[in-house]
This record gives structure tokens, C-alpha cells and sequence, in this order.
């Protein structure tokens, strides 16, 4: 009732959102994490490449308050693990965290092209220009419910405010009634396309050396897989068509690892079976894992991240970066 009343509240204006004279595009999401913001975030910097783009997070999991700029003392304590990611992976990139959404881009406007939000759908105090909203493929069809009860943030009606309702970690090949399934479960809007992105898997990178190899090189591994993101499983499928020999340590979304965690994965990989075995993490958990103090349990062992990106199928790709770029082109200012 509370989510209700407050999104009615903010369709009749009696909650005012504030808008901005320069693109400004939203990423989020319904439920609470794993649908692919951040390799979709990651999607429209690529995209982008010829402006001058910020992203602005919340800086989730992060043990400071207010608006912070990333620079090279940034850490996962200090901005979040994703904020540290797009610095890292994006020199060009001015990547900020606040809480505050508005206050944020007060501060970014004036220095930049197009601003980046990054998980602020249900952030109504911000209007953006440009909403794109993730559906995880295979949540489709399956019954879910508000919290506390289930993982939904948001009413399934706020479907309707978002630009582009875009289906991620879809099976490869999509096949045309799979796609149909989607729209049908979506039910757009006249003017609201469904696109489908899939996950494209990187090389496997080590976790402190300049060093990669490919993820068909863990073959028949023993594989030693530690992850503290909100959805592990579309991570184990892909490992499990290298080897069926996978031991999982799960842990919650944005956890802050400790050297007890840690001590016991080494443990448990120098007692593995298998000769021939791996540590394998994700790139966001490889953020935290690099703090201070890890280092001298796992700088010896054979550490690597996966890195992933969001690809959009042929024709929904065409689509999708034309409706970015012609947002982006129509409403940028001169500055």
C-alpha cells in the first residue's frame, strides 16, 4: 500500500520530480538486483564513447555518505563495488555516487554531455528523460511479490513510465515464441519496444597479475567458484559446460568479504581432488576482494574474474542504439 500510494502521488504531482536540461538516462529494474545493470550501464558508456558521460550511482554497500567523485584512492568501502568498476574500466568515464540523484546531477550537469543513472527507476524524485527498464528472461512468467514477501521493489504497473523494457540474459538462440512469450508476459505499451540482450562471457582475468586466459582453458577443472552477487546461476551454467566439478560459495549481493570467508576458500581449495584447479570469482566481487589485507591469502593462488558484457540480439541492437543515440543527439545542450 505504501509503494502504491506513493507512486500515485507522485503520477499526480503532488510529489514533484525534478527534471534536467541535458540527457539523462535511467537503468534499473523491478526487483531487486540481478537483471544486468551494470553490464547494460557498461553498454551505453561503450555506446556513447563520443560524449562526455558521467555515471551517477547510489554506491550501494559503500561506508560513506554524500556526494563522492571517484579517483585513484576510490575504493569498494569508500563508492561501492560497481562505481569502482566502471572507474576502473572507464578512464574517460566521471563516475560519482550520492545518494541523492538530484543533488548528483546538480553537481555533474555542467561538465558533462549525458549523465547515467544507474538504478534509479524507482527514484522519483528525478525525472529522467530516458527510462530503460530490465527483465531477467527467465523471472518471466513466474509469480513474484513485493517485499518483504518476494524481491520486487516496485509495482509491475511502473512498467508502463519506462522508455524501452529490455529482457536480459535471454537464451542464445531466441526463439521466436520464446520472444513472443516475452512481450505477451510484458504487455507493452503502443509506443514501448521489447528488446532481448543476452550475457557474452569474457577471458577469465587474474585477480592481481596482467594476465588472462580463456574460459575453455578450465576444462574438466576442479573449479572453486565464490560469488556475492544477487543471481550466481546463469555463472554456474556457463562454468558447467567446461566441468561438472564445481564447488560454490555463495554469499549475498555487495557482501563484504572477510578474512575468516577467505581463509576457508583456501582451505578448501588446497584440499581439492583435482591437480589441475581454479578460483574463480565474478568482476564486481573482484572488487572487494582486492582490499587490503586479502592479498597475502590469495596472491599465490590461481585467482581469476570473469568479466561480462550485455549483447543485443541483431535487429533489437539496431533498435535499441538508434533510440539512445536520437535521444541523446535531440536533447543535448550546447554548452
Amino acid at each position: 500500500m505504501a509503494v502504491i500510494l506513493r507512486k500515485k502521488l507522485y503520477d499526480w504531482g503532488i510529489m514533484r520530480s525534478v527534471s534536467f536540461d541535458l540527457p539523462v538516462i535511467c537503468v534499473g529494474n523491478l526487483a531487486v538486483g540481478g537483471s544486468g545493470k551494470t553490464p547494460t550501464t557498461e553498454y551505453l558508456v561503450r555506446l556513447l564513447a563520443n560524449y562526455k558521460v558521467a555515471i551517477l550511482s547510489r554506491g550501494y554497500g559503500r561506508k560513506t555518505k554524500g556526494f563522492i567523485l571517484a579517483d585513484a584512492d576510490a575504493t569498494a568501502e569508500t563508492i561501492g563495488d560497481e562505481p569502482l568498476q566502471y572507474y576502473q574500466k572507464f578512464k574517460e568515464v566521471t563516475v560519482a555516487v550520492c545518494e541523492d540523484r538530484v543533488a548528483g546531477v546538480r553537481q555533474l550537469q555542467n561538465d558533462h554531455d549525458v549523465i547515467i543513472l544507474d538504478d534509479a527507476f524507482q527514484h522519483r524524485a528525478i525525472r529522467a528523460g530516458f527510462n530503460i527498464l530490465l527483465f531477467e528472461f527467465r523471472k518471466l512468467g513466474i509469480l513474484q511479490f513485493l517485499l518483504p514477501a518476494g524481491n520486487l521493489r516496485d509495482v509491475f504497473a511502473s512498467r508502463t513510465r519506462a522508455d524501452v523494457l529490455l529482457v536480459t540474459k535471454s537464451p542464445v538462440p531466441l526463439l521466436h515464441v520464446a520472444q513472443q512469450a516475452s512481450v505477451n508476459e510484458l504487455q507493452p505499451n503502443n509506443n514501448q519496444p521489447v528488446l532481448h540482450a543476452y550475457l557474452k562471457y569474457g577471458q577469465l582475468q587474474h585477480l592481481y597479475r596482467e594476465e588472462s586466459r580463456p574460459l575453455e582453458s578450465v576444462k574438466d577443472y576442479e573449479v572453486f567458484l565464490l560469488t556475492g552477487i544477487a543471481n550466481p546461476e546463469p555463472l554456474i551454467e556457463e562454468l558447467q559446460k567446461y566441468t561438472q566439478s564445481i564447488k560454490h560459495e555463495a554469499f549475498r549481493d555487495h557482501y563484504a568479504f572477510k578474512h575468516t570467508d577467505l581463509s576457508k576458500l583456501k582451505t578448501a581449495f588446497e584440499a581439492g581432488i583435482k591437480k589441475e584447479k581454479i578460483i574463480i570469482t565474478t568482476e564486481k566481487d573482484s572488487k572487494r576482494l582486492r582490499a587490503t589485507g586479502f592479498e597475502d591469502l590469495l596472491v599465490n593462488l590461481p585467482v581469476y574474474y570473469l568479466p561480462i558484457e550485455v549483447e543485443l540480439f541483431e535487429e533489437d541492437k539496431i533498435i535499441f542504439d538508434e533510440l539512445i543515440l536520437n535521444y541523446v543527439k535531440s536533447n543535448r545542450r550546447n554548452r
